[in-house]
Formats: structure tokens, sequence, C-alpha cells
């Protein structure tokens, strides 16, 4: 922070900037500094709009000597532009001067009525052209700082996510649900075709954030035991693994949906995935309705590709049997098995 020069206002420029304010007929007020004070120097009467009457400021102002402006603005009536003219080639001192005497100005006059500044170095940057640039400026967004930007992706997210009510609009696309991710026709027939066939495979998706689309990253064999392996480990992604196994009773052939996203995607990947996940697997369900393979009515989540093997699968499943003695089975609505509710032990007794 520059310290303040002490300089005050004098009675004269407090009486002519008083009488412009009510007059509402000045439009550009030159200010400067002499002998210790800041002072009244020069005016000129309103004739058009602004931007017509700025090109009078080439005449007024000097090549190498500071000045104030106090500009009225178009609208509304009651408002002011403080301009600091402090061209390049000014001398240092007065540079310092004028940079340092600006907060007594807007202190001394009245800072509410004006409503916006302006800094110039030259007669360039007091042209009509120059100031609509200033107020194009002065309207475009604020920059953000990388934690709000992250923020504000978040929030944008849980929008996006949220179900919006849609009339008597019918969605016509069967995978036209979740964040709005479009699937490709390729990833729509790989998944159905993946639903269609016989053994084990996996089909993996991954998002375009710029199209919001999905892609079809791979499709081959893979088998339970090999199935860590095919996940990416540093990227997130949607993955389809047919699985033929018999914990179920009758044996079946099982479409799995996992999502996966390691602890080291970037975030921006892993708000996308995250928010877009309930959306895949709700579209998938629909595709797959028809499919000769059952679809698991359960998503799997995980942060580390190389826990995906069949313990962890028959975990998150709920195809585990009842391992601890006591225990009361529960039945999944689901039609599945699922896992054991042991009954707590008592407390120990005690001793006389």
């Amino acid at each position: 922070m520059s310290a303040t020069s002490g300089i005050g206002v004098s009675q004269e420029l407090s009486l002519q900037f008083s009488s412009a304010v009510d007059s509402k007929s000045v439009r550009f007020l030159k200010v400067s500094i002499q002998n210790e004070s800041i002072v009244y120097d020069q005016s000129i009467p309103i004739e058009g709009s602004l931007t017509e009457d700025l090109p009078k400021l080439q005449d007024l102002l000097q090549d190498d000597v500071p000045a104030y402006i106090l500009v009225k603005l178009d609208d509304p009536a009651t408002d002011w532009l403080a301009i600091y003219y402090v061209p390049d080639s000014a001398k240092v001192r007065d540079k310092m001067l004028y940079a340092s005497t600006r907060a007594s100005l807007l202190r001394n006059l009245g800072s509410t009525v004006f409503t916006d500044s302006l800094f110039a170095t030259s007669k360039a940057d007091l042209t009509p052209e120059a100031y609509l640039a200033h107020l194009k400026h002065i309207a475009a967004p604020k920059p953000l700082s990388a934690r709000e930007k992250e923020m504000e992706d978040i929030r944008l997210a849980e929008l996006s996510n949220a179900p919006a009510y849609e009339g008597s609009r019918a969605r016509t696309s069967i995978v036209g649900t979740g964040v709005g991710l479009n699937w490709t026709t390729n990833v729509e027939n790989a998944v159905t075709e993946l639903g269609q066939e016989e053994g084990s495979g996996i089909v993996i998706l991954t998002i375009d954030p710029a199209a919001e689309t999905l892609l079809l990253s791979s499709k081959s064999p893979v088998t339970i035991d090999t199935l860590k392996s095919s996940l990416p480990s540093s990227e997130p992604c949607y993955a389809f693994f047919a699985w033929p196994h018999s914990h179920s009773d009758p044996p079946r052939r099982e479409i799995v949906f996992i999502y996966s996203c390691p602890a080291v995607s970037p975030v921006k990947h892993r708000m996308l995935y995250s928010s877009g996940c309930t959306g895949v697997f709700q579209a998938a369900k629909t595709l797959l309705a028809q499919s000769s393979s059952h679809f698991s009515a359960r998503k799997v989540e995980t942060s580390d590709p190389t826990e995906l093997d069949e313990a962890y699968l028959r975990s998150e499943l709920s195809f585990d049997t009842i391992a601890a003695s006591g225990g009361t089975t529960i039945k999944s609505p689901l039609g599945d098995t699922a896992k054991s509710f042991a009954k707590p032990r008592g407390p120990a007794r005690r001793r006389p």
C-alpha cells in the first residue's frame, strides 16, 4: 500500500465540483496539484454523449504533465468517473506525487459519487475506443483462483446431476440420462454386444470432457484373474465386465458395472466421472434389459483397480457365504443373499 502525500483539496475545487454535481451540465473537470494543494484547473461542458465528448481531452491534456480528470457519466446521472492521467514521460517526482494523492482527492470530494476509475499513461488511453475497451474489461467475469475454480466446478457438477422436471417431454434416447453424457454408436453397440456374447469379457469407456461424450477405450476378452490389470491405473473409467460364475443359483453370466477412479486421478476428472456414474449405470440397465446375460443391480466402485479380484466382486455383489457363527441371514430385495449380520457378543462376566 502506497503512502499518502497529505495534500488536501482547495476550497475553490470543492465549490467547483459541488456546483458541477448540482448543475449536471459539466462533462470534465481538470484538476492538478499546485503549491502543495489539489486545485481546480479547467472545466468543459456537456455537449454530447461521453464517447462523443472524450476527444476533447486530447487538447485539454499535455503529453508530459500529469492531471486528474473528473468525468460526468451519462447514466446514471449522479455518477462520476475519476481519470488518473500520469504520462510515462512525466517526471518521477510528479508521478509519485499524483499517485500518493489519489486517495486524498476522492476522500475530500466524496468517494460515493465516483463509481469507476481509469488509469491512463498516454492520451491514447483516453479515446472513445479505449474507454469502450475499459467498459468491456469491467463487465468481463472476474478471474477465479484455483480453489474458487474447483468449487465452481463442483457446484456445476452437482447442479447438472440434479433431477429436473421435464413436464410432458419424455426422453427419446434410452441412454440420455445422468448429466447428459452422449453415447456414440460404437459405445452403444459394444455394450449391447457384450450382453449377447458368451464367456467373459470387458468393455472400457472413458469421457471426452469437451464434448461430454462417452468414448470406447477398449473391448477385449478378460477373465476374473486378469480383470485388475485391464483397467487404467491412473485415470478414471467406466467398465462393463461380463463374468460367468456359479455364485448364484442357478449359475449365470453377470454383466457388472465398474466405476474405477484411482486416487491419483486429476480432481476435474474425478468430479466429471463421479457426476456421470449414476446416469451411465441407469442407461446401461435400460440398454441391457433384453440381454441374454444378467445385468447386476449393484455397482462396483473402486479407487484401486488392483483390488478387483473374485473375492472383492463376491463381497461387493453380496455373493459371500455366511461365515460367522450365530449370524442372521438377510435376504436382499434384489434376490441375492446379502452379507450376514453377526449378533454382537455380550459383555464379559465379572469375577466376584
